[in-house]
């Protein structure tokens, strides 16, 4: 049943992906919103209930958000089109609706009740190919989005990105907050440079893939469990604190590269003032950053245990170590090959 609704989600971020037409976007946005319904109430756990009925409540108004502005649009200008969308409040109506879709604050609050009432590997769908079709359709409509508001969006989500992660203990829910962090990055630069937020978001897809997949496999959920994480797999421990810290943007880790570019394009802009704030706003999710990478490698001394616990032989998974790889060497040294 799972590869089912995984073919369902890739059918339905491909077609929006394809697509030039808002009714057939917006039914690749249907379908993938479906098709991940089961896999997120798959645990049969009342908290995973609550997080898929959150999920659909949410999906399902930024879809009629999506229907109201495209109705609203081909009343005025006679057709479907995607690249078409001059008048401004067609074009707000979808940057809500999208941005709903993607999490980025102020439509942010669903995703980390979500993400923390999911497994490990369905919140990662969520955090990263559930943003993909959404992304695409803001980067068709970037030259008609109203870019004072599209800034303001950006801040508010560095910022409460930052301020949400402080006070958790839950990884899923650092993560989600981080995620809403990341997503302020991608949208400051989205009506001026929409090449630069589509390399941000990929590259924090990057990022983030071989993060969850390490947690996955190490069975770690909490802050708690971070601390006895060195003892188990001292490799394990080390590649998460330089993914954590490649995720916050320090040089010379790949994730510092985007970060960079964003920065250089706003004072470009003459928004120099948006630069620094954005700039403070990292510093709020680097605390949090730091805190687990003290955890889970400065807090023990490099020693490995000899006992074998269940989770412990978790790491010798050769398919997942497979993806794991080759990701997280990317997340972390591919910093040349993103200069332009």
């Amino acid at each position: 049943a799972t590869i089912y609704m995984l073919t369902g989600i890739l059918m339905g971020t491909i077609l929006v992906t394809i697509s030039n037409s808002w009714v057939l976007a917006w039914l690749g946005l249907e379908l993938n919103s479906f098709a991940i319904l089961p896999l997120i109430s798959k645990t049969k756990h009342p908290r995973s209930i609550e997080a898929a009925t959150k999920y659909f409540l949410t999906q399902s108004t930024a879809s009629c958000l999506i229907l109201l502005a495209s109705t609203i649009n081909a009343w005025q200008t006679g057709t479907w089109s995607i690249t078409q969308m001059p008048d401004k409040l067609p074009s707000m109506l979808m940057l809500i609706a999208l941005a709903m879709k993607m999490g980025a604050a102020p439509m942010h609050l669903w995703l980390p009740e979500v993400m923390q009432g999911t497994t490990l590997l369905t919140a990662l769908l969520v955090s990263t190919w559930q943003k993909v079709a959404p992304m695409v359709l803001i980067f068709t409509t970037s030259n008609h989005l109203p870019s004072n508001f599209v800034l303001i969006m950006g801040l508010l989500s560095t910022y409460l990105g930052g301020w949400g992660g402080m006070n958790q203990t839950h990884l899923r829910k650092i993560m989600a907050f981080s995620s809403i962090s990341n997503m302020g990055w991608t949208m400051m630069t989205l009506t001026s440079e929409p090449k630069m937020s589509m390399m941000n978001i990929s590259v924090y897809i990057l990022l983030t893939t071989p993060t969850f997949l390490l947690l996955a496999r190490t069975s770690t959920k909490t802050l708690q469990d971070m601390t006895t994480m060195w003892t188990t797999s001292p490799s394990a421990s080390t590649m998460l604190m330089l993914l954590l810290l490649s995720t916050a943007g320090l040089p010379p880790l790949t994730g510092f590269m985007p970060k960079l570019l964003i920065l250089n394009e706003l004072i470009t802009q003459n928004l120099t003032a948006a630069a620094i704030i954005t700039t403070m706003a990292s510093l709020l999710s680097l605390i949090y950053y730091l805190r687990i990478t003290y955890l889970t490698s400065l807090l023990n001394p490099p020693n490995s245990s000899t006992s074998t616990t269940k989770w412990r032989q978790n790491m010798n998974n050769l398919k997942m170590t497979q993806i794991i790889t080759p990701t997280a060497v990317m997340s972390t040294t591919a910093l040349p090959t993103l200069y332009p």
